[in-house]
């Protein structure tokens, strides 16, 4: 090769690995990017696991509230979205003070919303009775409760405003997202 040849070759060289290189860092960054957001996701789903773990223990353990008829069950009241409403606490704190099994109830639910709407994003729950939580249409779980007349499972559903893989953010076509954790309380044997 002639040295004329040979004029601006390395110059290309450098230009060809600087674009190689730009490209391996891009494609670093986006999966850096994924990583995140998909750790992010799956802390959401564990705490979100031990949070039904947790009210589900709670329930079970105060028996005489959970065993109430549907009417009168504090825990199948619960429809929680966002964060605990100011001023709707408990009558009194069941730490200091001796607590019937409804006031053990209503303290249990008021202090366990605080934590649900402190560890996800746009906290939302629902325990009902349902027969059957996971929709195979749409391939998700629904927060419709179809069992409300006892003969079903007694379910804990909790969801929080995720995102998809590119960015965009989790919902149906009213923009409701679905629950992603649905904890069976009790289930239903007839």
């Amino acid at each position: 090769m002639s040295y004329a040849a040979s004029r601006g070759f390395s110059l290309i060289e450098v230009l060809v690995s600087m674009l190689v290189l730009a490209i391996g860092i891009i494609g670093t960054a986006g999966m850096q990017l994924a990583a995140m957001r998909t750790g992010t996701q799956s802390s959401f789903q564990s705490a979100a696991v031990q949070l039904a773990s947790e009210l589900a223990d709670k329930m079970r353990a105060n028996s005489a509230s959970m065993k109430a008829p549907n009417a009168t069950n504090p825990y199948l009241g619960i429809d929680f979205q966002g964060s605990p409403e100011q001023g709707a606490g408990p009558s009194k704190s069941c730490y200091t003070n001796a607590c019937n099994s409804q006031e053990l109830a209503q303290f249990d639910i008021h202090a366990w919303q605080g934590r649900l709407a402190a560890a996800l994003p746009n906290a939302r729950a629902v325990v009902c009775r349902d027969a059957q939580p996971w929709n195979s249409s749409v391939q998700s779980f629904t927060w419709d409760c179809a069992g409300g007349d006892g003969n079903a499972s007694l379910v804990i559903k909790i969801g929080w405003q995720g995102k998809n893989a590119d960015g965009t953010l989790i919902g149906d076509g009213g923009k409701q997202f679905p629950p992603s954790v649905a904890f069976v309380v009790e289930p239903y044997v007839p």
